[in-house]
């Protein structure tokens, strides 16, 4: 179903404003995003609470560090029972890898079922002119051909990308290698800080896995009927 591909992002400070919008958007949306902002805000509850008022649960906390730290992280991130969480892309195949290891083998320790991990290529907010200054000689959609590549070959099972390179990613890594797309808005929506977006409908049709949603969800005057009409156009995508 298109609602279990929606990911409504959770960029608030408060558990009440948590608690609000997953009791909310539970049964119209599949999943959550705790980034950096709840996450450092109130730890690792938010995680139990969430998966408490039976949500799943994207952590998008973006590790990147040598290969050892990431992989003692990524251990205790696996152990909160998250579903998906990410590491960059840019810390490197050996820190990629021993992420990916490190979360399969403490998921079978436990006894549960292993989290989905995901690398982040260029963030959806740089532009080209952006890309330049840090000092990538490349454009974007060919350092986020580059780096899914390398996370595939790390054993990653997807990538954080802009809907408009998942064409690229499903080409160049194959159909079963996720794309977990943020920078998608709807036609009528504010972009805010987004600089590489597309529509629901579009991101769908070009190959995105799941899509990720925040404020044009979260800040909508009824939070419910904006996931159900994002979630119209995801189907139109499938139908067609």
């Amino acid at each position: 179903m298109a609602k279990e591909k929606l990911i409504v992002a959770l960029d608030v400070d408060t558990m009440e404003e948590v608690e609000r919008y997953v009791s909310l958007l539970k049964d119209e949306v599949g999943m959550f995003k705790i980034g950096m902002q709840v996450y450092n805000s109130l730890g690792k509850e938010v995680v139990t609470r969430v998966k408490d008022l039976g949500g799943k649960i994207f952590l998008d906390l973006k590790l990147h560090d040598i290969p050892n730290t990431v992989a003692q992280a990524t251990r205790v991130l696996t152990g909160l029972g998250v579903d998906i969480f990410n590491v960059h892309a840019s810390g490197g195949e050996e820190m990629m890898k021993k992420a990916a290891d490190a979360a399969r083998e403490e998921a079978e320790r436990l006894g549960i079922t292993a989290p989905l991990v995901i690398a982040v290529t260029i963030l959806t907010s740089l532009s080209d002119e952006d890309m330049k200054a840090i000092g990538y000689a490349e454009e974007p959609a060919q350092m986020v051909k580059k780096l899914g590549m390398l996370s595939k070959k790390a054993g990653l099972d997807g990538v954080v990308c802009s809907p408009l390179e998942a064409t690229l990613i499903r080409e160049a890594c194959g159909v079963d290698f996720i794309s977990v797309t943020p920078g998608v808005r709807p036609a009528d929506a504010d972009v805010a800080d987004q600089k590489r977006i597309m529509t629901p409908k579009k991101a769908i049709a070009a190959g995105s896995h799941y899509l990720v949603v925040g404020r044009p969800i979260t800040k909508a005057d009824d939070p419910v009927q904006a996931a159900r009409s994002i979630v119209k156009e995801m189907e139109e995508a499938y139908v067609n």
